[in-house]
């Protein structure tokens, strides 16, 4: 699934990151291919995702989101088992090798404030196959161009910005920075 995941991504650029019920349904009525989904819990997650999958898209879920899961590898069992979503978010590292072995793609998701973030993404790109991501998000989406092309350069993986995108400029800033693609709750950007 990781290869099918980046291959979608790069080819429409704009993943749309959904808090609740309300923006998903916006969502669906757009054309984008892949729907990061920000909420839910154990109870509803099954429904989402089925929502999501049912409309054709990629159902990527962000694992420490979901109310009622843990920081545990029996968390990416329940996702693969009790959903239908494609892949998981978040920013634990040391769940990314599980899931991939589970067959579910993944994105490693980090706060770049300082840094040591930096140095963070910097260890990622030493580690092996295994433990890598299929890729990265950086956030805030919105970083200075030169850090973004840095991150960019020393990952060995493919790299999403994300968080306070919210228009045409701050997505192209992103594209021409080295990113591949941009994940944003801002329903006037999945309409681009």
């Amino acid at each position: 699934m990781g290869r099918d995941f980046v291959d979608k991504i790069e080819a429409f650029p704009i993943i749309a990151a959904v808090k609740d019920d309300s923006e998903l349904e916006r969502c669906l009525a757009t054309d984008v291919d892949v729907v990061f989904t920000l909420y839910g819990d154990v109870c509803t997650i099954p429904d989402i995702t089925k929502k999501i999958k049912s409309s054709g898209r990629i159902a990527m879920v962000h694992l420490d989101l979901v109310a009622g899961l843990t920081q545990k590898e029996i968390s990416i069992d329940y996702i693969r088992d009790k959903t239908c979503a494609d892949g998981i978010i978040t920013t634990r590292t040391n769940l990314i090798r599980h899931a991939k072995e589970r067959g579910l793609a993944t994105v490693l998701r980090y706060f770049v404030l300082d840094s040591m973030a930096l140095d963070n993404i910097q260890k990622l790109s030493q580690q092996g196959y295994a433990s890598q991501p299929d890729v990265i998000e950086i956030l805030p989406g919105t970083l200075v161009p030169k850090v973004v092309k840095r991150i960019c350069a020393m990952s060995r993986v493919p790299v999403v910005a994300g968080g306070l995108i919210q228009d045409r400029e701050d997505v192209m800033n992103m594209l021409d920075n080295g990113v591949i693609a941009i994940s944003t709750s801002c329903p006037e950007v999945w309409r681009m």
